[in-house]
């Protein structure tokens, strides 16, 4: 537990520091908030298991939510997690509490049933968002996925979170924002031409007719986990320096793309 209560802690110190703080004109969560403006629902299409984009998601969390604002964030977890969730949302955040959540059937996996969603960092940004909650904040986490394991393909599953993530936008306050972090296939608001043949429509291309800014989460530098038999660790391109690029074309696949300093590979949920 030691190592997920230090990435708790990160977290923590992450919000605090954004709390006191002036953010710096290139950081990544002030460019995303600037670029979405008033958009209520803001898509953040991420590569799986690395340590910086909860930390990130933890910071846009924090700021959203100052002055009474709603904010709820959408995580790429089955709909049978919810429970869970919101049963930890109302705890004290203890070693029990933190038990319970960690030992649900989602997080139990093992070495190459890891496909980055599942990590001590997620876990932290779950805690992130249960400690501005019991600050006061007007703040909730909730999964829109399918169940794992659910035979479908992967036209049926983006229009299955689509829907999930319809029906929990619909029910939010006039006012109030949510975040999505799902993978970056699904926040696509156009399918790509390499994409396979069944996937007729992304998850993000079902959900258009709504207030919806689609971010393109890319790095620099750095690695990632992923599964491409067996999963691993995956490196990216390293690029040079480049400036955040907002589209606006009829068939833009996002509407940002913005480039995070680096990645690096979060920590695993098996013991």
């Amino acid at each position: 537990m030691k190592r997920w209560m230090r990435r708790a802690v990160l977290a923590m110190t992450l919000l605090c520091s954004a709390a006191i703080a002036a953010p710096g004109p290139d950081e990544t969560a002030t460019q995303i908030m600037r670029h979405a403006g008033d958009h209520r629902l803001v898509v953040l299409g991420e590569y799986h298991g690395t340590a910086e984009t909860p930390l990130l998601v933890a910071d846009l969390m924090e700021r959203y939510s100052r002055n009474t604002a709603a904010v709820r964030l959408a995580l790429e977890l089955p709909m049978s997690e919810n429970v869970a969730l919101a049963r930890y949302l109302r705890s004290d955040g203890g070693a029990d509490a933190r038990e319970k959540l960690r030992t649900s059937p989602f997080w139990v996996v093992k070495d190459d049933q890891h496909d980055g969603r599942r990590s001590r960092d997620m876990l932290a940004l779950i805690e992130a968002v249960r400690v501005l909650r019991a600050q006061g904040r007007d703040v909730g986490v909730a999964g829109y996925d399918t169940e794992t394991g659910a035979s479908t393909s992967s036209d049926q599953r983006d229009a299955a979170m689509a829907t999930h993530l319809r029906q929990q936008f619909n029910a939010l306050p006039a006012d109030a924002r949510m975040l999505v972090l799902t993978g970056n296939v699904h926040a696509m608001r156009t399918r790509s031409a390499d994409a396979p043949p069944e996937m007729q429509k992304t998850m993000a291309a079902y959900l258009l007719d709504l207030p919806l800014y689609s971010v393109r989460l890319e790095a620099l530098r750095g690695h990632f986990w992923a599964c491409f038999q067996p999963c691993r660790a995956v490196p990216l391109i390293e690029r040079p320096p480049r400036a955040a690029k907002e589209d606006t074309d009829a068939d833009r696949q996002y509407d940002l793309l913005i480039w995070m300093p680096a990645l690096s590979v979060a920590t695993l949920t098996d013991r």
